[in-house]
């Protein structure tokens, strides 16, 4: 049974995203005055232009969930996650998720996704969320931990719960 938890963004979302886009071409506009159409302007407009394609190509659009593992779904890219290599799924706090610095990241541009930076446990965690609130976390075997934002996220925690099976996480000495 394949079950989809589609994203929904926050009420902040359009306001954040239609900001950026005016700053991305207010800037290339005045550097297109500054230095008359040369070759900085066009070089900082293609570089402009490469971030937000970038941006745009991983903004999430829904989580999927079947009998085989957890698929979470980009525009362009997908990150699938076997139910052998999850240790744990548990819900987070909105709270909890105050100490995260993005890093490599996209903060209110169509959503909050990208790699971030715990600074409560000095981890890397990648998230995947149209809006701040209603995290899930999934830890994988190896440590990694990925959140996500799903408004059904009791029924997600019980849907994988079934599947994943405890892992021993203890270092042998």
């Amino acid at each position: 049974m394949e079950k989809i938890y589609k994203q929904k963004f926050g009420r902040h979302i359009p306001y954040t995203s239609t900001i950026y886009l005016i700053a991305f071409v207010g800037v290339s506009v005045l550097l297109a005055f500054v230095y008359e159409g040369g070759y900085i302007s066009a070089w900082f407009i293609s570089l402009i232009l490469a971030v937000l394609a970038l941006m745009v190509l991983s903004i999430p659009r829904r989580v999927v969930v079947d009998e085989e593992g957890i698929e979470i779904q980009c525009i362009a890219e997908d990150t699938s996650l076997a139910y052998e290599d999850i240790a744990s799924i548990r819900k987070v706090e909105k709270r909890e998720m105050r100490s995260c610095l993005p890093i490599f990241a996209a903060m209110g541009f169509f959503g909050h996704y990208g790699r971030f930076l715990n600074l409560r446990t000095m981890e890397f965690v990648h998230i995947y969320a149209s809006r701040w609130g209603k995290f899930v976390e999934i830890t994988d075997i190896d440590g990694r931990k990925y959140y996500i934002s799903c408004e059904e996220r009791n029924n997600l925690i019980e849907f994988v719960g079934d599947f994943i099976k405890p892992h021993d996480t203890r270092e042998n000495i």
